[in-house]
């Protein structure tokens, strides 16, 4: 989910780049919508381990340089159920959550809000999210955990989690809205940008 600015841009080639402990961390492009992996439900993860964390750490990585605020795994290309969410787009190193094979338990209240996607760059729409959730998920480690999120950081829950169970945020929007985009994208990628 990118953040709100409107130069948001995803990511298109892979690159290596430091995080703040000076640890290269792999740029991974950002998967477009048409691709297959985008609409298909993640893998459980069953093996915590360092790889894990790194790959939590590229996803962050990746994020940030995409300018966004939450990704999921299938948004670079791998189905596994893993999301790296962070709404101060990394201005606060504790603002940063990785969530493993996670679930909203709860939900409760509603907020209609512009919404938009790394993997559908340069289109918004107004999706209907709870206002606060409850999400239960694991660590790297494995070890599982709760964590309540409100307004912003419950709508990016909300959004990667649909990422990891096939669903994009276009498929709550209007038929009529979700055409336009589909049309204009297959126009793009008739042209050679996308």
């Amino acid at each position: 989910m990118p953040d709100k600015s409107p130069t948001s841009e995803a990511t298109t080639t892979a690159s290596v780049a430091p995080d703040v402990s000076g640890t290269p961390r792999r740029i991974y492009p950002i998967v477009k919508y048409g691709d297959p992996i985008l609409e298909k439900a993640a893998a459980a993860i069953t093996k915590f381990d360092d790889e894990l964390e790194d790959l939590a750490e590229d996803m962050f990585a990746s994020m940030y340089a995409a300018q966004g605020v939450g990704l999921a795994a299938p948004q670079i290309g791998k189905g596994l159920r893993l999301a790296v969410v962070d709404v101060t787009s990394g201005k606060n190193p504790e603002g940063k959550i990785i969530l493993v094979n996670p679930e909203v338990t709860h939900g409760e209240g509603e907020k209609r809000e512009e919404e938009g996607c790394l993997s559908i760059p340069g289109f918004r729409g107004y999706v209907v999210r709870p206002q606060f959730v409850t999400v239960r998920a694991q660590d790297t480690q494995g070890k599982t955990f709760e964590i309540r999120g409100e307004d912003l950081l419950a709508r990016a829950f909300c959004h990667e989690i649909d990422h990891l169970n096939g669903i994009l945020f276009l498929q709550h929007l209007s038929m009529l809205k979700r055409d336009l985009i589909r049309r204009k994208i297959k126009k793009l990628k008739k042209q050679g940008e996308w």
